[in-house]
């Protein structure tokens, strides 16, 4: 579960005993405009109310002026706020220009210590397309090959099919392996796939898709 960092505190106490971490989008998602300190302070008061995963927005004002170093220290300076919590960096791939940016954001953010990349907030025009996808993997790839840091990969946004889903799977096992296909290395930002993997399970069992009655026959 994520939600805004203001929620994280009730999240945590509705979800105890349960064994479900949850996430928080910080950085004043989904723009990351908000001044640093700002940003810095969101990500420290999410995991003090016990989030155990952090979403952050890269700034794309940096990305797009070149201003790779200056990516850099910021992102380091979340992986600190974060402390034991798990870093995933949203490079807003919509918003890069070119391939190029989308790679060098990739590599940035992993040489910062993201523990996973994630393609997109869900808000731009361009969403998690695989072209982009091939793009980050191949960075993973290139990272761990460079560092033996496994680095994982959540596409984000547009994904509204279980054959959406499969797609990105076949990816993963492509240019990563099997082992890039476990939730600790690979998820998928698609709340509304969930109601066409049911629609796919109801037809695998029954031979048929459901109908209009269909929740009233469970």
């Amino acid at each position: 579960f994520c939600f805004s960092p203001t929620r994280v505190g009730k999240a945590v106490n509705a979800v105890k005993g349960a064994n479900i971490p949850v996430a928080s989008v910080a950085t004043g998602f989904p723009a990351g405009q908000t001044p640093l300190s700002t940003r810095l302070e969101e990500i420290r008061l999410a995991v003090a109310d016990g989030a155990a995963e952090i979403d952050i927005v890269i700034s794309r004002t940096q990305a797009l002026l070149g201003d790779w170093k200056g990516l850099y220290d910021e992102v380091k300076k979340m992986k600190k706020a974060c402390g034991q919590a798990h870093l995933k960096t949203i490079l807003a791939t919509g918003e890069l220009p070119t391939y190029a940016d989308v790679y060098k954001a990739s590599m940035v953010c992993m040489m910062a210590g993201a523990d996973f990349i994630k393609t997109s907030t869900g808000k731009e025009a361009v969403n998690a397309i695989l072209p982009i996808g091939l793009v980050m993997t191949r960075a993973i790839r290139d990272f761990y090959e460079r560092t033996n840091i496994k680095v994982g990969f959540k596409p984000a946004g547009g994904i509204r099919s279980a054959k959406d889903a499969v797609c990105w799977i076949v990816l993963m096992m492509e240019e990563l392996g099997e082992e890039w296909t476990h939730p600790d290395l690979f998820r998928i930002g698609a709340s509304s796939v969930l109601g066409d993997i049911e629609r796919q399970l109801y037809h695998g069992t029954t031979g048929r898709y459901h109908g209009k009655d269909y929740h009233h026959e469970l």
